[in-house]
């Protein structure tokens, strides 16, 4: 891939700073990333999974957090959201607190240096945050791998991990993530 602003943390502060004073100014949540129907497909596998609602789920990157709240509305209770970015979070919270889900999780925390509670998840989503990551203008197949690492110490054994992405094929996220 060619590095680009996308896979900066600069590029996404400065959007959810942006996307954190609409919200205040006019209530918008802002970009929902692969539309509502990505959420709803993942929303409708887990159901076909049959994974309980109580299962511990970790949304890498959760953006402005919206897939949590999608996912509470569905009846899930163990909802943890992660982003690097202050912002980001600052919105997930002011759309968590709007939506009325104050039992969602968020934090500020950078998967590619996860601290020690970031384990143990039964499901692990992400939805674009591999996709970032793989277009950092700076060592991008070394962060590639690292999330990889990351992964494994944040997915239980015999997790699920849901992955959105418009950059990688099938066959390239499952040879990405083969180890592990």
């Amino acid at each position: 891939f060619s590095p680009s602003a996308l896979g900066t943390r600069e590029h996404w502060d400065a959007a959810y700073e942006r996307e954190l004073q609409t919200f205040q100014d006019i209530g918008d949540a802002g970009e929902i990333w692969f539309g509502e129907e990505s959420m709803v497909r993942l929303i409708r596998w887990l159901e076909k999974q049959k994974v309980p609602c109580d299962s511990s789920m970790l949304d890498i990157g959760t953006g402005n957090g919206v897939l949590l709240v999608e996912l509470a509305k569905s009846g899930y209770t163990n909802l943890t959201g992660i982003d690097y970015s202050p912002s980001a979070i600052q919105l997930s919270e002011k759309i968590r607190e709007k939506e009325g889900m104050p039992n969602i999780k968020l934090k500020v925390e950078d998967f590619l240096a996860p601290s020690a509670e970031l384990s143990g998840f039964e499901i692990c989503i992400d939805k674009g945050t591999f996709d970032a990551i793989s277009l950092n203008p700076d060592n991008a197949v070394g962060k590639r791998k690292q999330y990889v690492r990351s992964l494994s110490t944040a997915l239980k054994p015999e997790g699920f991990f849901l992955i959105t992405s418009c950059n990688w094929t099938k066959e390239e996220l499952l040879n990405e993530f083969r180890e592990g």
